[in-house]
């Protein structure tokens, strides 16, 4: 099984190699905020979408030494075994007691020391991981730990965006302009009306605690998209006065506006010729699906369009039943055409648990978050292979632009 199978039932031998990967992964990026002198938080203006790289490096550090070397049954403090690796980790690191925008004001060890704590960290989870059985339980650990760090993986790729800083070359041939866009003409598949079994089975699999579990959804039928929404679709959005009439907008959508003062997505020149990627000025393609959009912009557009959102039941449906464009993986059978994998989808539904929700170790990981934030299906370019899958529920505030989403429309019935 390579690194870029699935993490959820990777034995212990498979594990080790995507650990060191995803840690491999992490410092190529780091190395771009290092070597634009942004790895110093003061040297850093405060943006609320991103961490300071230091101190995110930090953190996944730290947050696979809890849950693996320290044995903690839980993200509660009281529930470590042991004391950190670094004295002042805890009062550093945990995410859930320090406040984001005392990230940049911390008293942080400097790179060189922070790198040390991590390679320490993923040398004696690997000792660990190699005297491990090939058993669930005991490896759930290691996967939750793995699949964080290939998550803030993601994160360190969309803030060198943010930044403006150069892609580094393992991102080469992913995240580049002009790559893995689709000239495949857009058409309706069609599902008939059904029950569907929405989330993850029970499984001795890895699974997150808001994909469970699978549970009766009943669906009418239904007419979505077999691509996303490309730029030359949104263009025209655009040329036809998308973002000056109103109508198109609902009140949070209108506020955001207002706020945001945009007139295209984000990083787009207003022509629509050209954008900005990874700090360079490039011409925009065409029928690569439209990125860095908000949900508001993805709602304006459905409306202008006649269409709607798709809801992540059906979403889920469509990429189960149709043939999924996931690198180094086998198309799934039945329905053919529905393709995913560029980029994040908004879907028309709020991030909600699913009926018996309880949450998992990570206390933290989807509770907090249930009421405000908005489902996103698929993956992006930048998501790690091992970690896709059509039942993954991401989530994110609606007014999120800097992320890698797109979006795809259904027919209004």
């Amino acid at each position: 099984m390579p690194i870029h199978s699935s993490f959820r039932n990777a034995s212990p031998a498979q594990l080790a190699a995507m650990l060191q990967d995803a840690r491999d992964y992490t410092l190529a990026l780091f190395e771009r905020f290092q070597a634009a002198g942004l790895d110093d938080p003061a040297r850093l203006p405060y943006l609320a979408i991103v961490n300071p790289p230091l101190w995110e490096l930090g953190h996944i550090a730290w947050f696979a030494e809890w849950f693996v070397l320290r044995g903690a049954a839980t993200s509660h403090p009281a529930t470590a075994q042991s004391p950190c690796l670094l004295d002042a980790g805890d009062r550093w690191f945990d995410s859930n007691s320090v406040a984001h925008a005392t990230r940049w004001t911390l008293d942080l060890p400097d790179s060189a020391t922070i790198k040390s704590y991590a390679a320490e960290v993923l040398n004696r989870i690997l000792e660990k991981l190699a005297h491990t059985p090939d058993d669930p339980t005991a490896l759930y650990p290691f996967r939750l730990v793995l699949a964080h760090e290939d998550m803030h993986g993601e994160a360190f790729a969309y803030t060198l965006q943010t930044l403006g800083l150069t892609a580094p070359t393992i991102l080469a041939g992913i995240s580049l302009p002009g790559t893995r866009g689709s000239s495949a003409a857009p058409r309706d598949l069609h599902f008939a009306g059904t029950t569907f079994q929405l989330g993850s089975p029970e499984t001795h699999e890895f699974v997150f605690d808001n994909e469970k579990w699978a549970h009766a959804v009943q669906l009418p039928a239904f007419s979505i998209s077999s691509t996303p929404v490309s730029n030359r679709e949104y263009r025209q959005f655009i040329l036809e006065g998308g973002y000056d009439e109103l109508q198109f907008w609902s009140v949070a959508g209108q506020a955001w506006l207002a706020n945001t003062k945009r007139t295209a997505p984000r990083y787009w020149q207003r022509d629509g010729k050209l954008c900005e990627r990874y700090g360079i000025t490039v011409a925009l393609p065409d029928d690569e699906p439209v990125r860095h959009v908000s949900l508001h912009e993805a709602q304006a557009y459905c409306r202008w369009a006649g269409r709607r959102l798709p809801g992540e039941a059906e979403w889920e449906l469509a990429a189960l039943s149709g043939q999924a464009a996931l690198p180094n993986q086998p198309a799934l059978s039945g329905q053919p055409g529905f393709r995913w994998g560029d980029l994040w989808e908004w879907t028309s539904s709020p991030f909600e648990p699913y009926p018996g929700f309880t949450a998992d170790r990570y206390l933290e990981y989807s509770a907090p978050w249930f009421g405000t934030h908005q489902v996103l299906r698929g993956a992006s370019f930048a998501t790690r292979a091992r970690i896709r899958s059509a039942r993954y529920r991401n989530f994110f505030m609606p007014d999120r632009d800097d992320i890698f989403a797109g979006f795809r429309t259904c027919a209004i019935s």
